[in-house]
């Protein structure tokens, strides 16, 4: 086969794009027929941030075009047949004006009307109360699907109510409508199932782990090495499915892709970013004289106690001259203040060969910050020479992190090291894959995987001034997890293998006369 044959065949191979609306005519579609986000994901099987994303500025490719092409030809197909002189237009679907068919506002108190601050499609008024999904009470607006109090003093979880229902059902009273033209099913499909509710009764973020640690051993017939093998090879998926999980009822969606500035873009194929990340390589240079036993200790979950972080929220904005804003995040090009304690405490921003500026992250910053201020007195204030941040939150992956943690704690509490393991690699690799991943192609923030590394350098190395400030002695800091000392440990550091303990992960002797023992575990390992 020659050159031109083989292209001719490639090309008889690629059939024709299905045809997509305008990315604000498919969000149009899909609110007029009040379907969240989260149920035409799952329907697709994506998470809803690739459906916010395709509503925006992205296209589907391959099998997901065709499928969500035929959904919205699907949708469109529908309004237009209600909008037929004869029918009824159903509740929330806005009828066409006049003849060049453009749709008119909805009428005030509507059941889609947006509610104020809300983007038309996180918050809905409804015009009769339905029951709030946490406390069984009338409430007036559902957010993503999900009827709510948006204000907790509304919500009366705690107060005797009747008991409210599975899901909640909706008194609006449905005009009775001639039946609507469906869209044509292909011969092969089975029929359409019934249409799902707005509200679906969630299995619980934990349940994702354990139905799917059980049902692994189930196909591996209770194979516990086969079983774990299975798992880490999906766990990218399933913490993405995790994620969207916990992330029913927000207020706000998560920006998955981002424009991004080049300070977070490679330089070279395989080379890095500009931001620094404050990595803690660090070994006492001198001991005083005398032997002294030397406790490594492992810090438990460093990564998953550091997904608690401030994070920013969409596009990163870029600002010059400006003093740090606590209600924002992101990167920040900084001239680090001078070190003076490096025979006792590590460095705050690692070790580094170059003078100058450089381009650090929200923990880093903060960090710098506090071992400035009047209660340590430890440096002076970083020079804040630039940044780029957005509005920010430091409870954006606490739902997330509370569900690992709690599974987490479950497995080593039952002697259940299939889950355990399943866990610890979920949260690694979903730090790890967040950047720029070919296995992780449902989010990209490489500003939320520096900030969350930074994050476990930085609480990593507060324990080392914890211990320094208790009368211990610093040793050696190493990565996210290892921290070396001498002293009664036990007095400043629960021991434990919970997210808030430690435990012991070597001991040797080091000083004069003593040859000092560095088989330490791989640095950064959870």
């Amino acid at each position: 086969m020659s050159d031109f044959d083989a292209i001719d065949s490639l090309l008889a191979a690629v059939g024709p794009q299905a045809e997509l609306p305008a990315p604000e005519q498919r969000r149009e579609l899909r609110e007029r027929a009040r379907l969240p986000k989260a149920q035409v994901a799952r329907a697709l099987g994506v998470s809803p941030s690739t459906v916010a994303g395709w509503e925006k500025d992205r296209d589907p490719v391959g099998e997901l075009r065709t499928k969500y092409a035929y959904l919205l030809d699907g949708l469109a197909a529908k309004f237009a047949a209600e909008t037929e002189p004869g029918t009824v237009p159903g509740p929330g679907v806005v009828p066409a004006a006049g003849p060049a068919g453009s749709a008119e506002p909805a009428a005030p108190g509507s059941p889609t009307e947006p509610a104020e601050g809300g983007d038309g499609d996180e918050v809905e008024v409804l015009t009769v109360p339905e029951p709030c999904v946490l406390c069984g009470r009338p409430a007036k607006h559902r957010v993503e699907g999900f009827t709510q109090h948006l204000a907790p003093a509304d919500c009366q979880t705690t107060a005797p109510a009747a008991p409210a229902p599975a899901k909640p059902v909706t008194t609006t009273a449905r005009p009775e409508t001639a039946p609507a033209a469906q869209p044509p099913r292909r011969p092969s499909e089975h029929p359409p199932r019934p249409a799902r509710r707005a509200f679906q009764e969630p299995s619980g973020p934990v349940d994702l782990i354990g139905q799917a640690v059980q049902a692994a051993l189930a196909e591996h017939h209770g194979d516990v090495d086969a079983a774990t093998a299975a798992l880490l090879k999906k766990t990218i998926c399933d913490a993405m499915r995790l994620l969207d999980e916990t992330r029913k009822g927000a207020r706000y969606d998560i920006v998955a892709h981002p424009w991004i500035p080049d300070i977070l873009k490679k330089q070279t194929s395989r080379g890095a970013d500009q931001i620094w990340e404050a990595r803690p390589k660090w070994t006492r240079h001198a001991l005083p004289p005398g032997r002294h036993e030397v406790t490594a200790l492992d810090i438990n979950g460093a990564y998953l106690s550091a997904l608690k972080t401030h994070l920013p929220l969409g596009r990163l904005e870029h600002s010059t001259g400006l003093a740090h804003d606590r209600r924002r995040a992101g990167l920040y090009l900084i001239t680090p203040p001078a070190w003076e304690h490096e025979a006792v405490l590590p460095n705050p921003i690692g070790n580094r060969d170059e003078p100058g500026p450089l381009w650090v992250t929200e923990p880093t910053l903060r960090l710098l910050l506090r071992l400035s201020g009047p209660k340590h007195g430890l440096c002076e204030p970083p020079e804040i020479h630039e940044s780029y941040t957005s509005g920010a939150t430091e409870n954006l992956l606490e739902k997330f992190r509370i569900a690992l943690k709690d599974a987490r704690d479950a497995a080593i509490e039952q002697d259940d090291e299939v889950t355990l393991e399943y866990v610890k690699a979920m949260y690694s690799k979903f730090v790890s894959t967040m950047g720029e991943s070919n296995y992780n192609r449902e989010l990209y923030r490489p500003d939320w995987m520096h900030i969350i590394r930074s994050q476990a350098f930085a609480n990593l190395w507060l324990k080392a001034l914890k211990a320094h400030d208790e009368g211990l002695m610093v040793v050696r800091a190493m990565g996210t997890d290892e921290l070396h000392i001498t002293g009664d440990w036990r007095r400043v550091f629960p021991e434990g293998r919970g997210v808030t303990e430690v435990k012991v992960k070597d001991t040797y002797t080091a000083g004069t006369d003593a040859t000092e023992h560095t088989e330490t575990a791989g640095e950064g390992q959870e």
